[in-house]
C-alpha cells in the first residue's frame, strides 16, 4: 500500500515567476512557503494563503509534456515510497534532490497522467 498521507501542491504554469510571485503575495496577499533555485534560470517557488493546506507552485515549465497533471502527494518519506511504488509495478521517474527543496519523484498512472510525490519536511 501506499503511504501518500496528502494533496500537498498544485502546479500552475506562468510565463514569469518573478511576476507571478508578485501578483500572489502582493495582490492576493499569500505567502511564500519555498522559493529555492533548481537549476541556472529556474527556481521552485510554492505559495499559499496563509494556513492553507495545499499550495501552488509557480512552475515555469521544469517538466513539460500534455499528460503532466501538476499534482503533488505528500509522503513522510521519498526514498520508501519510490521503492514501495517500485515494487508495485508503478512507473516512477528518479528520485530528484535540490538544495532547499524536499526530496521528489514522479509516477505515471495507467493513462500516463504524470504525478509528483514530495517528502513531507515539516
Amino acid at each position: 500500500m501506499s503511504t501518500i498521507t496528502a494533496i500537498r501542491t498544485i502546479s500552475i504554469t506562468v510565463a514569469d515567476q518573478a511576476a507571478a510571485v508578485d501578483f500572489y503575495t502582493n495582490t492576493l496577499g499569500f505567502d511564500v512557503r519555498l522559493d529555492a533555485a533548481i537549476g541556472p534560470d529556474l527556481r521552485w517557488i510554492e505559495i499559499a494563503p496563509a494556513g492553507a493546506d495545499v499550495s501552488l507552485a509557480l512552475d515555469r515549465g521544469i517538466v513539460n509534456g500534455p499528460a503532466d497533471s501538476g499534482v503533488r502527494f505528500t509522503v513522510p518519506d521519498a526514498e520508501v515510497e519510490h521503492a514501495a511504488l517500485a515494487a508495485l509495478g508503478v512507473a516512477v521517474g528518479e528520485v530528484l534532490r535540490w538544495e532547499g527543496v524536499p526530496a521528489m519523484f514522479t509516477f505515471d498512472d495507467p493513462d500516463g497522467n504524470r504525478f509528483y510525490v514530495v517528502e513531507d519536511r515539516s
